[in-house]
C-alpha cells in the first residue's frame, strides 16, 4: 500500500468499502425529505444530502453497483479515476475524474440515479482520493451490487469492463 494511501487510512479514519477501496461518511444532512414526496423507488423517508471520502489504490477497484439516487464525484488528489457507466439503456460512458483538465479529466462528474457504474485508479502505481455526495441521501437499502453473470447478460457490449470489474 502506498505510503500516502496508509496515511489518508489513519488521518482520515477511513474503513473498507464493500465494494472495494477506502471510505467515511463525512455530512448526512439532519433534514430528511417523507417517503410520500420521495419518486417511488424509495421505500422510506432519505436524507436531503449525504457525503463521503473514498480512496482507491492500486489494483483495487470499485466495483460494479448502483443506487437510486444521483452520486456527484469530487476528486481531491492523487492520479485520478476512471468511472465506467452502464446507462439502463445500454449505453457506456467512461467518465475522467481527475486534475489532468488537457486530457478530458474534470474536478466533478456525475453518475445517474439507477445507473450501473465501477471505477478504478488511471495508474496502478497510484491513488486517488475523491469525495462523492449523493441526493437523496445514501441509504444501503438502496445500494445493489451487480452480479457478474447477470450483468453479462443483460450488458453483452460491456463484456471487457464487466468482467474487468465485477467480483
Amino acid at each position: 500500500m502506498h505510503s500516502r494511501v496508509q496515511q489518508y487510512v489513519q488521518q482520515l479514519q477511513l474503513h473498507p468499502h464493500p465494494e472495494g477501496g477506502f471510505y467515511k461518511q463525512t455530512y448526512a444532512s439532519s433534514e430528511q425529505v417523507a417517503a410520500n414526496a420521495l419518486p417511488e423507488r424509495f421505500a422510506a423517508s432519505r436524507r436531503f444530502s449525504t457525503a463521503i471520502y473514498f480512496l482507491l489504490s492500486g489494483t483495487d477497484f470499485s466495483a460494479f453497483h448502483r443506487i437510486k439516487s444521483d452520486e456527484l464525484w469530487h476528486f481531491y488528489e492523487g492520479e485520478g479515476l476512471e468511472i465506467y457507466v452502464i446507462h439502463p439503456n445500454g449505453e457506456g460512458e467512461l467518465l475522467k475524474l481527475g486534475n489532468k483538465l488537457n486530457e478530458g479529466f474534470s474536478f466533478q462528474q456525475l453518475v445517474k440515479a439507477g445507473c450501473w457504474f465501477a471505477s478504478k485508479t488511471v495508474d496502478e502505481n497510484s491513488y486517488a482520493l475523491v469525495g462523492c455526495t449523493v441526493s437523496p441521501g445514501f441509504d444501503f437499502d438502496d445500494f445493489e451490487m451487480a452480479k457478474r453473470e447477470e450483468l453479462l447478460n443483460e450488458y453483452p457490449q460491456h463484456k471487457e469492463w464487466i468482467e474487468r470489474l465485477c467480483r
